[in-house]
């Protein structure tokens, strides 16, 4: 929220000599965001006048409209003539008075402006629009000041848009609403700087008479349980907003509109109250606050035909049939999504004569869920969700209705309603020395009492008012002094001893509360999952690739992208109740879904050679897992409610994955590079297992069918006879769908389906010369060279020392349907020097049997 400090010092005191920098302390030290505290007259710098055209000639033969201009400027240019300048806006005429920066001015942004030759004339400065002088985001158009403006071409134009004020910008908290008004941000500034502070919500306003306003039926107190009203008659539909109100408004980001909207929107600032005018004589008959009926049409202000649902409010014109039996015939038609977003059909329009003023008390989560719905984040919708006071509505009438009479003229209607169903504050038990115990601050009760009082609370001690209150929130701790705290109207937050605490600390000072580190109990450094991971991590990125970190959130559409099988148990996800984006509402079941769209996004900026990885859990809901137990924060939940939670939270084992696509060796001038393909993706995950500390010897490599993979590309690595992961190529389709490169290679693992690593002895280093020995095996091509591999590694026996394959050969000798394996045999004894008969003797042990379990001959026998 953006707001001027002198729009504040109506309703506190504040300093006179207040600094930006002071400005900003004082609300960070209350917990409030500060975005920026900005002095105007330091933004612009150099001559900026009123000025007001005297012509205007429209030039053509251009891609948009220009106009040049001869604009009076006074004395200020230096010689009194017309200051000619070139201009693209066009929601200014001959007469209006302008805001004019003269060659020599500075700009925000540091944008320099200068005399230059531009459209075929010369244009010596600038008119100015409401964003080039950084007062907010406007751009449709200049700044066309009011008639009503004194001032005259020439004059300092600083003070009359508002360049003289300081602008602070802050970012509330979601529990704060009450801050989103100056009301709110005055009262916060009170307590910092210990001054006086006169409350606007607590202006006297007229209450409720028998005779209504207008006729209104509310038929959900819930979701509405205060609506108040009041009519004024005989406005006069060509009254402009005052020109305090429309810089004001500037100030703060909202664009003025006309007098009667412009009246909703700075009561709705200075309050927090959001409010709406109609125009009665658009209504036709009397207003019903009910919820919709699903399926109902409403064209908002936005211009914008919006499809409700049963949980929306709305307001109805009982006037009109509703063509939806199932509303009733006295339901009405929509007229305005309550809270949210007024209606077309009764809006404030240029002939509008006679204004309804509503001002009304909505309930928040309806609210929230409402905006979210139709994605309309209105100001009043920020501030409903967040919670508004509910003792404002008549006070913000009566505000409203003083503004529009004073500046548009009519009268004010003598009736006023006010529908009032809104329930007393929840009184909360506070212990004395909670803040105390809690904070590790030696607060006293008479400051704890004298602090929340300061806040707006209504503190009562004794055990006998506590008694006659059985409904308050909290436990009077046992012999000690307790406070019955009310909260006040406007603080719907507060509603638990901890509230309590939290407004202790905050409005003593934050600085108070000392700085002391806990002392870290001895621990036994990392666990062995831990250190495992960190293996692979370190591992991965030593080969190159580079790790990811997803967000866990994926589509329900991406189980059909990588072509999982309708029985698979990765179409099964976790939805989330509130997902950050409705196009993600699930929890990821594979790692590829996230890993593979950072793949998409970095090809798409350019990068072709890509290697990536990423650990992280996964999530496969419980089989008839139900809802968690409720669990309150009264007290610590029992071991078996957490045990009934835990039973319901998804198993969420931890996976390593990576993909790659592009070059893994690149070419150059030394050569042609290598493609990545699906044996780096089975190399990468060898080199898991092996840094996870699982010998080769018990890993198997097995081809196998399994989605999103190739299926004559894909395989299965097993621990022990348990698949722990896939490997290789993807699946055609999938690389299609995803749009990705051909040949994109992928790997999962699981981590956690990864047994520990062993206790290993370390090896004994033999000194003795090796034995190398080099077999060709012909096999058939269904082979796999994994299970050849660990044929000749059974049969060799404890003398060989390591197996490497180092060729592959495929031709018309060898006969069709099949091939030559190369392997490396390095045979070696940890006492001796072998012979070359025992060399020779433990070669043929492993060739006999790779010859007994898959037919394998040598080659060239």
């Amino acid at each position: 929220m953006r707001v001027s400090v002198s729009w504040l010092r109506e309703y506190v005191d504040l300093p006179a000599h207040l600094t930006p920098a002071d400005l900003e302390q004082s609300l960070v030290g209350l917990g409030l965001e500060v975005e920026s505290v900005v002095d105007l007259a330091a933004t612009v710098t150099g001559p900026l006048v009123v000025g007001e055209v005297r012509e205007i000639e429209e030039l053509t033969g251009f891609k948009k409209p220009i106009r040049f201009c001869r604009v009076d400027v006074g004395d200020a240019n230096g010689t009194g003539e017309l200051q000619e300048i070139v201009c693209g806006a066009r929601n200014f005429a001959v007469g209006d008075r302008v805001v004019v920066i003269l060659p020599g001015g500075v700009l925000p942004g540091d944008f320099a402006i200068g005399a230059r030759r531009t459209y075929g004339r010369n244009s010596r400065g600038m008119i100015c629009s409401v964003k080039e002088l950084g007062l907010g985001d406007d751009h449709a158009g200049i700044i066309v000041l009011p008639d009503s403006s004194p001032a005259k071409p020439g004059d300092d134009a600083r003070p009359v848009v508002g360049l003289d004020d300081v602008v602070v910008e802050v970012e509330l908290t979601p529990d704060r609403g009450y801050q989103m008004s100056v009301r709110g941000i005055a009262r916060e500034l009170s307590h910092a700087f210990g001054v006086a502070f006169r409350d606007p919500g607590l202006a006297s306003a007229p209450a409720g008479t028998e005779a209504p306003a207008y006729p209104v039926e509310v038929r959900d107190p819930v979701g509405c349980d205060r609506f108040a009203a009041r009519m004024v008659r005989g406005v006069n539909p060509a009254a402009p907003s005052p020109a305090w109100m429309v810089q004001r408004l500037t100030t703060a980001g909202i664009r003025s509109l006309s007098l009667p909207v412009d009246i909703t929107n700075y009561v709705m600032l200075e309050l927090g109250q959001p409010m709406h005018a109609f125009d009665a004589d658009r209504i036709t008959g009397s207003l019903v606050v009910r919820r919709a009926v699903a399926g109902e049409r409403l064209t908002t202000l936005d211009g914008v035909a919006r499809t409700l649902v049963a949980e929306d409010m709305v307001i109805c014109d009982a006037g009109l049939p509703n063509p939806d039996p199932a509303a009733g015939a006295d339901a009405g038609v929509p007229i305005s999504l309550a809270a949210v977003m007024g209606g077309e059909s009764s809006e404030v329009v240029a002939e509008t004569n006679n204004v309804l003023f509503e001002a009304a008390h909505w309930d928040p989560v309806m609210v929230g869920r409402t905006a979210r719905r139709h994605r309309l984040f209105s100001a009043a919708a920020k501030r409903w969700e967040r919670g508004v006071d509910p003792a404002l509505p008549l006070v913000a009438v009566e505000r409203a209705v003083r503004l529009l009479v004073e500046h548009g003229g009519g009268a004010a209607g003598a009736e006023i309603l006010d529908i009032d169903h809104v329930s007393a504050p929840t009184p909360v038990v506070l212990p004395a020395d909670l803040p105390a115990r809690r904070v590790g601050v030696a607060y006293s009760p008479d400051r704890v009492a004298a602090l929340l009082t300061e806040v707006g609370c209504t503190v009562v001690t004794g055990p006998d008012r506590l008694a006659a209150d059985p409904g308050a929130v909290g436990v009077a701790a046992g012999g000690a002094v307790s406070f019955l705290v009310t909260p006040p109207t406007w603080r719907p937050d507060l509603t638990d001893p901890a509230d309590l605490v939290e407004e202790v600390v905050r409005l003593d000072g934050y600085d108070r509360v000392p700085a002391v580190l806990p002392v870290a109990p001895a621990g036994r450094g990392l666990t062995w999952q831990q250190r495992r991971q960190r293996a692979v991590a370190r591992m991965l990125a030593d080969q190159g690739y580079v790790e990811v970190l997803s967000a866990p959130f994926v589509s329900v559409e991406l189980a059909d992208q990588l072509g999982l099988p309708a029985d698979d148990a990765r179409r099964r996800a976790v939805r989330l109740a509130n997902p950050l984006s409705e196009e993600e509402p699930a929890l990821r079941t594979t790692l590829l879904g996230p890993l593979l769209g950072a793949l998409r996004r970095n090809l798409g900026r350019g990068q072709r050679d890509l290697a990536l990885y990423e650990i992280g859990t996964v999530f496969h809901p419980r089989a008839a897992a139900g809802s968690p137990p409720a669990m309150g924060v009264e007290h610590r939940p029992s071991d078996a409610e957490f045990a009934a939670a835990d039973a319901v939270l998804p198993e969420q084992p931890r996976h390593v994955a990576v993909v790659l696509a592009g070059e893994v060796e690149p070419g150059g001038w030394w050569g042609e590079g290598r493609p990545a393909g699906w044996a780096d993706a089975v190399a990468a995950a060898r080199s898991v297992l092996a840094a996870a500390g699982i010998p080769a010897d018990r890993v198997t490599v097995r081809a196998v069918e399994h989605a999103p993979w190739h299926p004559g590309r894909c395989a299965s690595l097993v621990v022990d006879g348990v698949a722990v992961g896939f490997a290789g190529e993807l699946h055609p389709a999938v690389v299609a769908e995803l749009e990705l490169p051909r040949r994109t290679a992928a790997m999962e693992l699981d981590l956690d389906a990864v047994p520990a690593a062993p206790v290993r002895q370390a090896p004994v280093l033999s000194s003795f010369p090796p034995a190398l020995i080099d077999v060709a095996l012909v096999v058939e091509v269904d082979v796999p060279v994994a299970e050849v591999q660990g044929a000749l590694v059974a049969g060799a026996g404890a003398l060989l020392e390591s197996v490497r394959l180092f060729d592959v050969y495929v031709g018309a000798q060898l006969g069709a349907g099949r091939r030559s394996l190369a392997y490396q045999l390095i045979f070696r004894a940890p006492d001796r020097t072998l012979t070359v008969e025992e060399a020779v003797a433990a070669r043929d042990a492993a060739v006999a049997c790779a010859a007994e379990r898959f037919g394998a001959t040598l080659r060239g026998v």
